[in-house]
C-alpha cells in the first residue's frame, strides 16, 4: 500500500531510510559557505541593518511565515541578485517525491524556489520566528532531493528570520548532503556572512 506524507512531517531518519540520503563526512563537500566570500557595500550594510530592524520589531509577537519571508527572505534574495537573470524565482510549487520501492510518497509545496533554465538552484524553507530552523533541514532535504537534475549540487536555505542554516546535496555518489554551521541574526556579523554566501552561491551558480 502506498503511504503518503507530508514533507513537513518527515525525518532525517526517514530519508536515510527510504532514499539511502547520507550526510557527508567530508568537511570539503560543502566548501561554498566557507570560502573566500564577497565583499558587501555600504549600501548592503544599511539594508542588512532594516532587516535586523524589521526582526527585532517582529520578535515582539509571534508572526506568520509570511512575514518572515517578506521581512527578511525578500531582501535577501534581492540583495544577493536572485532576483536578476539569468535566475527567475517561483513561490509555493507543489512537489512529489515517490521511494523507489513505490510504498511512500512525500508531498509538500516549497517556499521559494530560485530557478536557472529549469534547473532547481536554490530551495528556501521559511519558519515561524518561534520555531527553530533544525525542524526545516529535513523538509528542505526531501524537496532537494525531487531536483528534476542529478548533474549538479541543489542548495538550500532554512531560515526563521532570526537563524539561517545552507544546505548541499549532491548526487554523483548516491545523495549525499552537508550543511553549514547556524548563522544567527545579531551575532557577530552572522547576517552578512548570510548575504555573502547568497552572494557567492549566485555568482557560481550563474557561471555553472
Amino acid at each position: 500500500m502506498i503511504q503518503t506524507v507530508p514533507a513537513s512531517k518527515i525525518t532525517l531518519y526517514d530519508l536515510e531510510k527510504t532514499f539511502q540520503l547520507e550526510q557527508a563526512e567530508d568537511t570539503s563537500f560543502f566548501e561554498e559557505w566557507q570560502a573566500d566570500l564577497p565583499e558587501i557595500t555600504d549600501i548592503e550594510q544599511q539594508r542588512l541593518e532594516r532587516i535586523q530592524a524589521a526582526v527585532a520589531n517582529l520578535e515582539k509577537r509571534s508572526v506568520r511565515e509570511n512575514t518572515v519571508k517578506l521581512a527578511v527572505l525578500a531582501p535577501l534574495i534581492d540583495l544577493s541578485g536572485l532576483f536578476l537573470p539569468p535566475f527567475y524565482v517561483s513561490t509555493e510549487e507543489s512537489i512529489n517525491i515517490e521511494a523507489t520501492d513505490g510504498e511512500l510518497v512525500i508531498q509538500g509545496r516549497i517556499d521559494i524556489l530560485v530557478l536557472k533554465e529549469e534547473l532547481w538552484l536554490l530551495v528556501i524553507e521559511s519558519k515561524r520566528t518561534t520555531f527553530s530552523p533544525q525542524a526545516g533541514i529535513p523538509q528542505v532535504l526531501s524537496y532537494m532531493l525531487a531536483a528534476p537534475t542529478k548533474d549538479r549540487p541543489v542548495y538550500g536555505l532554512v531560515t526563521n528570520g532570526i537563524d539561517f542554516v545552507f544546505l548541499k546535496l549532491a548526487f554523483d555518489q548516491g545523495p549525499r548532503y552537508g550543511r553549514s554551521r547556524q548563522f544567527v541574526l545579531g551575532q557577530d556579523q552572522d547576517l552578512a556572512r548570510v548575504l555573502k554566501i547568497m552572494k557567492h552561491l549566485a555568482y557560481l551558480l550563474s557561471n555553472s
